[in-house]
């Protein structure tokens, strides 16, 4: 029999896509009001993988992935995204959205964002949210599924994403991990 046992707190992070910086700025205010400080922000890349957003956003749309220094209860991440949509509609202009703002959770086992969108591999939590299975932490670093963005597939955002799991051990127990990144095997 399995005993329950409470999970260790994740990282929230918030992917941010946009193409007027000050929209992006009037976010990540909005977004340290609720979650507190970021502790890293990604530099704007060029979003190129895909043109599902060129419609209502425009073309020439950049992305940033934030993550914030207070870990958060996972049963919070409806709440969440519930919160980061009504921050889309308070900066959208005209009816369309400036910005795309995607909240999930990064735990030393996988990243989880959140949406409102069902499919196959995601788990409906509540208030119409769903968990969507973006990534897995397996032998040193995190590994795309056959259902992953192409976004998140990209090895430098990948590695960021590890860099964080090791400040996520750091939080949790007070020190990193055995083995650090430039290390054979570097990442535990």
């Amino acid at each position: 029999m399995s005993v329950p046992k409470e999970p260790l707190p994740p990282k929230l992070i918030v992917g941010l896509l946009f193409s007027n910086f000050e929209v992006r700025d009037r976010a990540l205010e909005a977004l340290i009001e609720h979650f507190g400080p970021p502790d890293f922000l990604t530099k704007a890349q060029p979003f190129t993988y895909t043109a599902y957003y060129d419609r209502e956003m425009g073309a020439d749309l950049v992305r940033q992935v934030c993550s914030f220094l207070h870990l958060v209860r996972p049963e919070s991440l409806p709440d969440i995204k519930l919160c980061t949509n009504q921050l889309e509609r308070e900066l959208s202009r005209d009816g369309k959205r400036e910005i795309n703002i995607d909240p999930g959770f990064l735990s030393v086992e996988r990243l989880i964002l959140a949406t409102g969108k069902n499919y196959i591999h995601r788990i409906y939590l509540r208030d119409g949210i769903y968990a969507d299975l973006t990534l897995l932490y397996q032998k040193e670093a995190y590994h795309v599924l056959p259902w992953t963005y192409p976004d998140y597939q990209d090895a430098a955002l990948r590695h960021f994403l590890k860099v964080l799991r090791h400040k996520l051990h750091l939080q949790h127990h007070g020190r990193l991990p055995t083995k650090l990144l430039n290390e054979p095997g570097g990442g535990s």
